[in-house]
């Protein structure tokens, strides 16, 4: 692969999955479970997001390669936990394009009466794989097109809130609405949790790891990574406390006559469109229409990328067959793109849309535990590997990060993970039948002995909790119980890392085949 990614690129790869169209429901949402500390939430859930993220940044600078999320785990635990966790993300990001190509179609349906936003529909279906042929073909051109694409529809999509937020702050910003409606904090610290988990914060901002998958065609490598994912998570938790802070300060009085979980918001495109409608900005509105395409469509050519680099890391595990791994005379993955192309086309045709963003969610979760477990493993693996990050005590970062992660797939609802297991069942199959077949070494179950307990931990948390269970553990004594419980998995799988040989033997072998890192002192 080429490393012709900068600093700027890989950021906006990060800020556009993050930035979709999100953030024209996020401050609603927030707000409505914990008033004016919603601001408080956002500073909670972007502190939380960056603990994750800076274990990630250590491992990727150290090791830059393509499709991270399933590649890294590899060489701390082996072939088993690598399997889970790059089957689960493929599988993720195999829905994500057509969610968000359907967000476009939904906003484009009322300039398209041809088309509409129904699937059912022919045209709309055919309009709906043409937007996955265009994500396809501008990934397949190079990374250095793609990413300038893609910096380029991210400007835009960084700059429209900023307009709004200006604009919402000079037009009408009343700071009484921080102390009405039962003041600053109408809910407490419950509600200042809950928007982290159910008011779409901490979901919000897990898009950052697509600059993870696209780490092998990075220039740099040492520098770049590390930047690139702290920068991308400082730069949209600054729009959306200020997105949140400018819509707070903006709301008519009449729309909180019913407190804040019960704001009188009612648009189409969310509440931002409300309240310039009751301000009478026109000209916001349309601005709005066209941030509600230009977001999912930057986030379905970040994540058709993204799934084409995971494509290719699991096939270098010996999971997907090895033609995945074949490279196109400009460095792409193609046929990873092509063969994803195809499972992402399918899913408009085989699941209805509720059933594509359950997967979705349930899918991607996941893989955030990789970043803490192997972070702190391969500390222990290659004490003397040198590393361009490192952080300061990181099992003092790596542990709240995982217990962070782990809340993640608490947080995303019983609903979300029985659909998780069952597809780690469906992928388990495949890798035992796929390893009979074609052996490619021994199965490292000793490794991933681990995962099987915290799966299922999760999964009894999640069917006695509040969060689409049976509401028997209470909100608070859960999330207790939760961090024993993953502090606990989390030295358990740093015990269970390979021994040091093994992997050392797999980082000979990938740098044999790096290609150069751009690094001072060494050859492009």
């Amino acid at each position: 692969m080429k490393r012709e990614m900068r600093l700027i690129g890989l950021t906006f790869v990060a800020v556009s999955a993050v930035l979709g169209s999100g953030w024209l429901f996020a401050p609603l949402l927030a707000s409505e479970q914990a008033g004016p500390a919603a601001i408080i939430a956002w500073a909670i859930g972007g502190v939380a997001m960056l603990l994750i993220a800076l274990t990630f940044a250590e491992i990727s600078a150290m090791l830059p390669v393509p499709g991270g999320i399933a590649r890294v785990p590899q060489f701390s635990h082996g072939n088993v936990v690598a399997m889970a966790m790059g089957w689960s993300a493929w599988i993720g990001y195999n829905t994500t394009a057509p969610v968000e190509v359907a967000a476009m179609l939904r906003y484009l349906a009322p300039h398209l009466g041809w088309a509409g936003n129904d699937l059912s529909h022919w045209p709309t279906l055919l309009l709906a794989m043409g937007f996955l042929a265009v994500f396809t073909l501008i990934n397949a051109v190079g990374v250095q097109f793609f990413s300038r694409v893609n910096s380029t529809l991210t400007w835009v999509k960084i700059a429209i809130p900023l307009i709004i937020i200006v604009t919402l702050l000079w037009t009408r910003f009343d700071t009484a609405n921080f102390s009405s409606a039962g003041g600053f904090s109408p809910y407490g610290l419950h509600g200042i949790f809950a928007a982290v988990s159910t008011g779409g914060i901490i979901f919000s901002f897990i898009g950052f790891r697509h600059a993870i998958d696209m780490a092998g065609e990075v220039h740099r490598p040492g520098v770049v990574i590390p930047l690139a994912l702290i920068l991308s998570v400082v730069i949209c938790f600054f729009v959306y406390g200020s997105l949140q802070i400018a819509f707070i300060g903006a709301l008519p009085a009449g729309m909180l006559s019913n407190g804040w979980n019960g704001l009188l918001l009612k648009a189409d495109l969310g509440p931002i469109e409300a309240i310039a409608t009751s301000l009478g900005l026109l000209w916001l509105i349309s601005l709005l229409n066209v941030g509600a395409v230009i977001g999912p469509f930057g986030g379905g050519l970040v994540s058709t990328g993204s799934n084409a680099r995971l494509a290719y890391a699991l096939a270098r595990n010996g999971f997907f067959p090895k033609i995945l791994t074949t490279l196109s005379r400009r460095g792409i993955p193609l046929a990873a793109l092509l063969v994803n192309f195809v499972f992402s086309a399918l899913v408009f045709l085989l699941m209805p849309f509720q059933e594509m963003v359950q997967l979705n969610s349930s899918a991607i979760v996941l893989s955030f535990v990789v970043g803490p477990v192997t972070v702190v493993a391969l500390r222990h693996l290659l004490p003397n590997q040198p590393r361009p990050l490192r952080l300061a005590a990181v099992t003092w970062i790596a542990t709240p990060a995982f217990v962070v992660a782990t809340l993640i797939i608490y947080w995303s609802g019983w609903d979300t993970l029985w659909r998780l297991g069952l597809a780690l069942l469906v992928g388990f199959g495949l890798f035992l039948a796929h390893a009979r077949w074609r052996p490619h070494g021994p199965l490292d179950f000793r490794e991933a002995a681990w995962l099987l307990p915290y799966l299922v931990g999760i999964g009894i948390f999640s069917y006695l909790g509040t969060f689409g269970g049976l509401g028997i553990l209470p909100f608070g004594w859960d999330i207790a119980a939760i961090t024993v419980f993953a502090i606990a998995i989390f030295v358990m799988a740093i015990a269970c890392r390979l021994p040091a040989e093994r992997c050392v033997e797999q980082i000979k072998a990938l740098k044999a085949v790096m290609p150069p890192s751009g690094e001072p002192g060494e050859k492009e």
